[in-house]
């Protein structure tokens, strides 16, 4: 018999490490315009540190407070995965902190998202591994479970599954399902060429403004008053 919400799913479908790979580098606005901006988790989850975060998503549904799951997903995933904890959102105890991050650097995890709080702030702030998370609590977490390990969850506003490429950096985290991997590595890899142009124009003085001047506004309807503004 199935016990929904108290299960452990040992294998997951991971896509090939050169598709991951593929996007190392490229910024998450850049990949998540790409995917008409309806990939990224919301703004709440945030950075801990500065280190970028690639791999593929080991999920974790956690219980609100909880980290039984957690720790146990530490233990199962593979170098390479990236830890993605469904807590709710919750803030009112931290599921993770220094030793548990310690513990996950060492067995060569890629990182850490927390839909939910973390603490031991100023230590992970040092590390080199990345983590992201929707706050700082130094209450810590209960451990008494239940949960589930590598099924479909939630974090940030996004579904994220198992196997999943997960990619962020200090704007946020967007995710990728590895079917539409390949297609979206050559969109955004294009894109981000197209930026570094820009950027070159923008040293040069020479960034076309067309869209932007007044002509071309009016020709969207806006309306354009030689006055100041009077109540």
């Amino acid at each position: 018999m199935s016990n929904v919400g108290f299960r452990i799913f040992n294998k997951i479908n991971r896509p090939d490490k050169a598709l991951v790979e593929g996007f190392k580098g490229l910024p998450v606005p850049v990949i998540g315009d790409e995917m008409n901006r309806l990939a990224c988790m919301d703004a709440r989850i945030k950075p801990l540190n500065n280190i970028p975060l690639l791999g593929t998503a080991f999920t974790v549904k956690a219980r609100t407070g909880d980290n039984l799951m957690f720790h146990r997903a530490i233990d199962m995933a593979c170098p390479g995965d990236v830890i993605v904890v469904q807590g709710e959102g919750d803030l009112a105890h931290a599921l993770a902190g220094e030793n548990m991050i310690l513990w996950a650097l060492r067995r060569n995890i890629a990182g850490v998202v927390v839909d939910g709080a973390m603490r031991d702030l100023d230590s992970i702030r040092k590390m080199n591994f990345p983590v992201f998370a929707s706050g700082v609590q130094p209450k810590g977490p209960y451990k008494m479970g239940p949960g589930e390990i590598n099924v479909p969850i939630t974090c940030g506003g996004i579904v994220v599954c198992p196997g999943d490429i997960v990619v962020g950096d200090g704007d946020g985290v967007v995710v990728i399902r590895p079917a539409d991997a390949p297609a979206i590595l050559k969109k955004a890899q294009k894109k981000q060429a197209q930026e570094l142009a820009t950027r070159e124009a923008i040293a040069k003085g020479t960034w076309n403004r067309a869209p932007y001047t007044e002509e071309a506004l009016q020709k969207m309807g806006c309306e354009i008053i030689d006055d100041v503004y009077h109540d």
